[in-house]
């Protein structure tokens, strides 16, 4: 699902002016109220491209049929349906408008769903369906583009990629708040944590590499070069297990909502010191992400707009994940919890390090959103193993 400002290259026309397609709901007169708006970026051919694909109905079948994903926003609307009821909930990136649904069944006066795919266009038929067509306004545009006449109280989005970061969404989060959101209001999810830890995985290379030795009684290994490179060149997306994972994971980013402003995201810088667990081969590093579904009260202990995402990464315990999850209502992409489409990221390394029992791996990862294309991120790890210097640099596409 996305609502806003980039895949793909060539010459793609400019998109069309957003509209209305749905809903018979009228918003009332804001006039005087209006503020200084942030300027809407502009939309590329990158932006237009990553809208067309979301046009596919398969890529909102995959995200539905997550019911981790999908059950955990009901619950975490129903758990604050004393802020949503009789208020006013701005959606963005609605895809199919399930989340918009969820909001109206909550009690929501009126709810805006935005999507500029086409996507936008089924949303109202199934909004239409459901008999909702008088509280849940379908608008087909980005939500930089899109006209709406009244602040919201409420501003709901699925806007994670993988690795959390990919596809640069949350900016079309950020820019809906600082031009729509009422003081006070809720944001859902209100909080995310990017994690990162050394993993190993034999299986993958047996698969992807060691597979070329032997080949029907026929020698490849010549061909092994070549299958590290498209085997590992760029991250891979896949499931991995808690059993793959060497230590205790650290955190890359803390990310507050109702704080955050877009410039943190160009660019993540974390210090890391891990030290393993067991005696295992180290084929790569997994990333992954959690989200919180917190009030807006919860704020004010959280990270101050001030302070910028580059941290000094901790190692976490069960214990404080434990205290978290009773806290609020979180979604969890994490290789022990229980999969979902976001999978885990993982960045392989051309060749496997040997580690020892309770060696440790210290240095850094920077991510940064790429200046080819703001949805695409570059990755660098630099770590110090075993005496040695290590880096590993990828872009995620």
């Amino acid at each position: 699902m996305f609502a806003g400002g980039a895949d793909g290259n060539g010459h793609l026309p400019r998109p069309r002016r957003p509209r209305r397609v749905g809903g018979m709901g009228s918003p009332p007169d804001q006039a005087g109220s209006a503020l200084p708006h942030p300027a809407p970026p502009p939309c590329t051919d990158y932006d237009m491209a990553y809208f067309k694909a979301y046009s596919h109905l398969g890529v909102h079948e995959e995200m539905l049929k997550d019911h981790v994903r999908t059950n955990t926003y009901r619950n975490a609307i129903m758990h604050h349906r004393d802020l949503i009821s009789g208020k006013v909930v701005l959606d963005v990136g609605c895809g199919t408008g399930v989340l918009s649904i969820f909001c109206a069944f909550a009690g929501a006066t009126r709810v805006y769903a935005v999507d500029a795919s086409d996507i936008a266009l089924q949303a109202v038929e199934i909004v239409r369906e459901n008999e909702l067509s008088d509280k849940v306004i379908v608008l087909h545009g980005r939500i930089e583009d899109v006209e709406i006449e009244e602040k919201v109280d409420v501003i709901i989005s699925e806007w994670m990629g993988y690795m959390l970061l990919y596809e640069s969404m949350l900016g079309s989060v950020i820019f809906a708040r600082d031009k729509w959101l009422k003081p006070g209001g809720l944001i859902l999810p209100s909080h995310a944590s990017l994690y990162l830890a050394p993993i190993t995985n034999s299986r993958r290379y047996q698969d992807s590499i060691y597979f070329w030795r032997d080949v029907y009684g026929i020698k490849m290994s010549s061909m092994m070069p070549l299958a590290k490179q498209c085997a590992f060149m760029e991250p891979s997306v896949e499931t991995i297990s808690g059993e793959n994972v060497l230590t205790w994971p650290a955190v890359v980013a803390q990310v507050d909502c109702y704080t955050i402003q877009a410039p943190d995201l160009e660019m993540v810088t974390a210090a890391f010191k891990f030290t393993s667990m067991l005696q295992a081969p180290l084929h790569g590093f997994a990333f992954w992400f959690d989200v919180e579904f917190n009030g807006p009260v919860r704020q004010k202990v959280k990270k101050q707009a001030s302070q910028p995402l580059d941290v000094d990464m901790q190692n976490s315990s069960p214990s404080s994940k434990k205290k978290k999850q009773d806290m609020s209502i979180v979604l969890s992409t994490a290789p022990e919890d229980a999969p979902t489409h976001w999978q885990q990221t993982l960045l392989y390394l051309f060749e496997p390090i040997e580690l020892k029992k309770d060696q440790i791996m210290e240095g850094s990862v920077t991510i940064s959103q790429s200046q080819q294309h703001a949805r695409f991120l570059n990755i660098c790890l630099k770590y110090f193993t075993g005496e040695q210097w290590y880096v590993k640099e990828s872009v995620m596409r």
